[in-house]
């Protein structure tokens, strides 16, 4: 093929251009090679496209059309204009044919044109033919193909097809796309194979290769006893004959064929996949007497006609009054309507003849629950199967049975009565009440008056599915009281009936009787439409013009009462397949009113949208009557009406009316068509005023709508974190009002993170402080531990003034160690206590630790005995306060430090005031497996410790063992060591110096680790410390009596010296010589006059031994004395007699001597008052001056008990390294 593209503006001049305005042009000369002819067309008006053949002396004639068809072996210039694009705008059809024989084809290959017009759509076509009863095999070339049921939808452009006649003379098609796993086709003997290419596509040269064979042998069908077959042509399948060979004059046909005779058939059929034509129909026929059938079962003959799409039918036969009882075997049936198709393709019918020839028909589909039926009447079972598919030998079992009735005993309450009705008379089934020959029957309807067991009977087995039944009961009520105060439906008369429960009221005429409905209220819905439960409400009102429906209602709205004028009825409708769930309701007498009804509505809070029609709607409100609805609004809440649907009436007397009400207000009065109440607040109530219509013409209706929505002001305020990259926000609503919404950014949510170095708009409505909870969190960590600069941080919580109208709840540290690290925690109060059972942390501030992969590790606060936490992993410290604001102090220092071998470490020092609890990481839960913990426990050098267990909880170790270690710091030697089969008794084991507690935890098969171990803090008893006190002691007595003589004798050498002086006593009270007690007053005695001292005789031995000094400040263990100084002046006033204090009695308590009765050597006594003797004290001379008396004014507080100088144990200096645990 050669072609050639010249612009029709270069070939034809400017006359043809004033002859055509076309927008497009193309020029191209074909040739077609043997055997094809192509088809050019266009399906627009020949004013906008054609396609022209030009010839002559250089292409100047051209004959034009839409259509154009070009011979092969031809060599033609055809010239495309239109104004329109022209690949859209022309199609091209290659058509060739391919005959075949019996048992080949030439050509034997479909071979197409590449290159030709490949601008435009192409469709290559070719017509293979062969002699009847001939397969024509056609093998894809290429890639395979697959079916599609969209023409349009192959993706890659390339769409083929097969098409054949139908039956009805229309051409049958089936499409395919490539990528497909077909590559073989078995093809009738007259068929159209197409390759379809979009523009711009070029198909391969050879399509396909077709090839010739005779069709297959006949078929050969065996059919049972009692089985009719009938082969259907299907109306829009590919034409096919099916022949029946009997003899030499096979019976044929292409749309029905029946075999009914059980013998051997031979079919034939003239195309090679029948099944494509073709759907069968197997009938078999049931017989049954009154008490059997046969067969009795519905039978299927496997492998008859599987490949074709089946219909199979049972027929059954059974004599009057007697029922059929049909069994489905597998996974049961469920119910299903006609047109719905069924997912597995099994689609099973049953029907059923009345004695009047009236046809029920009933649909299942397969995995249900229903796997028994029983049938009245001439049934019909029908089920389709689906190709290819084999049901199994049995479709179902049948039974026949003689038709029995249902009785039961009935027992109405008093003042009921119970209707029993139905519609129609088939199929046949009576009711019957009493006992023969006295029996009283109706096959339509039947009353029970009596208050007494009656005995009812059906005869039929299934009376529900054609009975209804009515309880009706009588209520009268006086002018203050009703006879039932509280409304409730009787469950036990026949339970699996249609149900209608109805209560007759009736009140005097000028009052109404009035009916609370319980939370959550009730809604009204359109009358004569049904609640998404099935317990359907219905109120009615009796007029003198008579009945009027108030409304229909079901459970679950803002109605919460009703009242109803003079006399109404309410009714509650349940179908026989729902369990009785009535609405128990309080039944009073209501107010005086002349309002045919009064709505009582409670509003819900939040945005909501009610609606309420009149009564009779859709239909006209009754003449001259009032309605009324009551409204309470709740607060901070706007209402708006809205009245959606109404008529106007025509009014012969009167008008009509709608009246708005508020409390102690103005009465609005208003029309239909007047704008309704909008965006107010309060209760209100509505009312509607009826005239005297024109009952020729439409009368009054109206439906409105009641909106509310919040009036309250959101809370508004912008969390700014961009300069926070390490602080995050959380909130959260823990509260169940639904009225609270939180929003971030406008969008509302029910927990909202605001990121690190982010900016959020948060709003808050209508939520209490309750309801939320605020969380924040803040990440320290480093990467390498040379670099790291967290050493000693304190974790205080960051100032966070956002404006945010809740507290916050908690603050968590997220703590992330280099590796090979480890998290160090100080308390900044100088200890932690471990919330355990007997002591829990009831403080106001708490600290939750917990590693990052959740396992907590326990709850903390201060005042303990834990000096130190050491953790070798990522860990979170979450601080709950219960006010922040007041908590500003750091909670824990944090530093990192190089790596330990054990999972946690805790520092401990413990008390001697209380024993401390130790107990193991997340108790009382396990710890994690394979981990390790330890204590390392501080001891002052004169106090030892107890150990107990005091709870262990070992599991059953899968991988390694649980072990329990004690061990005195810097020894080798275990004092204790246990696995978990090894017993641990609760002794208590005594630890002379510091020491450490290991426990180590296994792959625990069953149960979990942990243990809580109690510290007891011991005073030793040191013997040598007592023998050297009293020694100590001897030696000072020796010495002061050696001072006292030396004092004594130099006096005497003196001779003359008479003035008095005063000496120092241990344990003495100041005195005057020779006199116990001062007889005279301060004014006129000079007890307190010292003409001199020698204190070079009395102290001089203090001063030659320097020695001595030192000794007694080690002696006297921190309890010092003072030394006496000049006096330097008279002191007016007189002395008060000076009484010693009355020995305390000695309290178990007091671990310590008191001073008075220890070896260490008196102190000075002073004159103060009596009654501050116990607040005073006097430092040791020895520690202060030497050379002077006590001035009066230079006193000091001192305990006088030892007891109370317990001091804590200080934390002992960290010479200790972990390595040694």
């Amino acid at each position: 093929m050669r072609f050639s593209v010249i612009c029709i503006s270069t070939l034809l001049g400017t006359m043809l251009l004033g002859l055509f305005n076309f927008s497009e042009c193309l020029q191209k000369t074909v040739t077609l090679q043997k055997g094809f002819v192509m088809t050019v067309s266009t399906t627009l008006p020949a004013d906008l496209c054609t396609v022209c053949t030009l010839s002559g002396v250089n292409n100047t004639q051209s004959s034009c059309d839409s259509t154009l068809t070009v011979a092969a072996e031809e060599e033609v210039t055809l010239l495309f204009n239109c104004s329109k694009p022209l690949e859209e705008a022309y199609a091209v059809k290659v058509i060739s044919s391919i005959e075949c024989t019996a048992d080949s084809c030439s050509p034997t290959t479909g071979e197409a044109e590449p290159s030709i017009l490949t601008e435009f759509s192409r469709t290559f076509t070719w017509n293979l033919k062969a002699p009847e009863k001939t397969v024509l095999g056609v093998d894809i070339l290429g890639v395979g193909i697959k079916e599609t049921k969209d023409p349009n939808s192959c993706p890659d452009g390339f769409q083929y097809s097969i098409s054949q006649g139908k039956r009805n003379g229309d051409v049958w098609t089936q499409a395919y796309c490539r990528d497909g796993s077909v590559t073989h086709l078995d093809l009738p003997s007259q068929v159209a194979v197409s390759l379809q290419v979009k523009p711009k596509i070029e198909p391969p040269p050879i399509v396909f290769t077709v090839s010739a064979k005779p069709l297959s042998q006949p078929v050969v069908i065996t059919t049972d006893t009692g089985t009719t077959v009938i082969i259907t042509g299907e109306a829009d399948g590919p034409n096919c004959n099916v022949c029946l060979n009997e003899g030499s004059n096979p019976t044929c046909s292409s749309t029905e064929l029946k075999i009914s005779d059980p013998q051997k058939s031979s079919l034939e059929f003239s195309c090679p996949r029948p099944q494509d034509s073709f759907g069968v129909q197997i009938q078999k026929k049931i017989e049954c007497t009154k008490t059997s059938c046969s067969p009795a079962s519905g039978d299927v003959q496997p492998g008859l006609f599987i490949d074709f799409p089946r219909s199979l039918t049972w027929e059954v036969s059974l004599p009057e009054k007697t029922v059929l009882s049909l069994d489905i075997p597998g996974d049961g049936l469920k119910e299903t309507t006609g047109p719905e198709k069924c997912e597995d393709g099994y689609k099973y019918t049953v029907r059923t003849t009345n004695g009047a020839g009236e046809v029920q028909n009933n649909y299942y589909c397969r995995k249900g629950t229903i796997s028994h039926l029983d049938l009245l009447g001439k049934t019909t079972v029908a089920m389709q199967v689906p190709q290819g598919e084999e049901p199994g030998a049995t479709a179902f079992t049948v039974k026949a049975v003689p038709k029995q009735g249902r009785r039961m005993s009935v027992m109405p309450d008093t003042d009921t009565r119970v209707t029993i009705s139905r519609q129609g008379t088939e199929p046949p089934c009576e009711v019957c009440v009493g006992e023969e020959p006295q029996q009283n029957c109706n096959p339509t309807y039947l009353t029970l008056k009596d208050a007494r067991n009656t005995s009812v009977e059906f005869d039929c087995p299934r009376p529900q599915d054609f009975f209804s039944v009515s309880i009706i009961r009588d209520i009268d009520c006086t002018e203050t009281t009703c006879s039932g105060n509280i409304v409730q439906a009787e469950s036990s008369l026949f339970p699996d009936f249609n149900r209608t429960f109805i209560w007759d009221m009736k009140v005097v005429s000028n009052r109404a009787f009035q009916m609370d409905f319980p939370e959550p209220g009730m809604k009204q819905i359109p009358n004569g439409e049904t609640c998404t439960d099935e317990h359907t409400y219905t109120i009615i009102t009796y007029l003198r013009s008579g009945p009027a429906t108030i409304g229909t209602f079901c459970r679950s709205g803002t109605i919460n009462t009703i009242q109803v004028r003079y006399k109404g009825r309410v009714s509650l409708q349940v179908p026989w397949d729902k369990k009785l769930d009535p609405l128990d309701f309080k039944l009073t007498v209501g107010q005086e009113t002349n309002m045919l009804a009064i709505v009582k509505v409670d509003l819900p809070r939040g945005t909501s949208d009610t609606d309420f029609i009149t009564t009779n709607y859709p239909s006209d409100f009754p003449d001259n009557q009032q309605m009324r609805w009551d409204f309470i609004v709740p607060g901070m809440h706007n209402y708006t009406v809205r009245f959606l649907e109404h008529t106007d009436p025509e009014c012969l007397s009167k008008e009509v009316k709608v009246e708005y009400g508020k409390l102690d207000k103005k009465v609005t009065e208003l029309t239909l068509t007047s704008p309704q109440p909008e965006h107010k607040q309060g209760n209100f109530d509505m009312s509607l005023w009826n005239c005297e219509t024109n009952s020729t013409l439409q009368g009054l209706t109206l439906k409105f709508k009641v909106s509310v929505m919040r009036s309250g002001h959101p809370v508004l305020c912008t969390v700014d974190l961009t300069k926070r990259d390490d602080l995050s926000l959380q909130l959260e609503k823990v509260g169940s009002d639904p009225y609270c919404e939180m929003s971030i950014d406008s969008v509302v949510k029910k927990k909202i993170v605001v990121a690190p170095g982010t900016k959020a708009k948060l709003s808050f409505l209508d939520c209490p402080n309750e309801d939320l909870r605020l969380t924040a969190s803040k990440t320290i960590g480093c990467h390498s531990l040379e670099s790291c600069s967290v050493s000693g941080t304190p974790l205080t919580v960051p100032t966070m003034d956002f404006g945010l109208p809740i507290p916050l709840h908690s603050f968590t540290w997220h703590l992330n160690i280099p590796v090979d690290s480890t998290v160090d925690l100080l308390p900044p109060t100088g200890s932690l206590r471990q919330s355990l059972p007997g002591q829990e942390c009831n403080g106001s501030v708490s600290l939750h630790i917990a590693e990052a992969d959740g396992s907590a590790i326990g709850d903390f606060c201060s005042k303990g005995i834990i000096r130190k936490i050491q953790v070798h992993a990522n860990i979170s410290v979450t601080a709950t306060a219960q006010d922040f604001s007041e908590t500003r102090w750091p909670f824990l220092n944090v530093s990192f430090s190089k790596e330990i071998r054990e999972s946690i470490i805790y520092t401990v020092n413990p008390k001697m005031s209380s024993p401390g609890l130790l107990a193991t990481p997340n108790w009382p839960n396990g710890m994690k497996p394979f981990s390790t913990v330890s204590w390392i426990v501080n001891l002052q050098s004169q106090y030892s410790a107890e150990l107990q267990f005091v709870n262990v909880s070992q599991p059953k170790c899968g991988q390694r063992h649980t072990g329990i270690k004690v061990q005195t710091l810097g020894s080798k030697e275990e004092m204790l060591s246990r696995r978990e089969d090894e017993k641990l008794t609760d002794d208590k084991l005594p630890v002379p110096e510091s020491f450490y507690l290991n426990m180590s935890n296994c792959m625990p098969d069953e149960g979990h680790f942990g243990a809580v171990t109690k510290v007891t803090l011991q005073k030793k008893n040191n013997i040598l410390a007592i023998i050297l006190g009293i020694v100590g002691a001897v030696l000072l007595l020796l010495l002061i009596i050696l001072t006292a003589v030396c004092i004594v004798t130099k006096k005497k050498k003196k001779g003359k010296m008479r003035t008095e002086n005063s000496i120092y006593m241990g344990k003495g009270n100041i005195f005057r010589p020779g006199d116990r007690h001062f007889s005279k007053t301060r004014s006129d005695n000079e007890s307190h006059v010292y003409a001199s001292i020698d204190e070079t005789m009395v102290y001089g031995h203090l001063l030659r031994d320097s020695s001595y000094v030192d000794s007694m400040s080690d002696h006297f263990k921190g309890i010092q004395t003072d030394s006496y100084q000049t006096f330097t002046g008279p002191i007016d006033g007189e002395l008060s007699a000076v009484r010693k204090p009355e020995p305390r009695e000695k309290l178990e308590t007091d671990y310590f001597l008191d001073p008075e009765d220890s070896f260490m050597p008196s102190r000075p006594r002073t004159p103060i008052p009596i009654d501050r003797q116990d607040s005073f004290h006097d430092r040791r001379m020895v520690d202060n001056e030497l050379y002077t008396f006590k001035n009066i004014g230079d006193i000091n507080t001192i305990r006088l008990s030892a007891a109370d100088l317990e001091p804590e144990l200080e934390p002992m200096a960290d010479t200790i390294m972990e390595d040694s645990v």
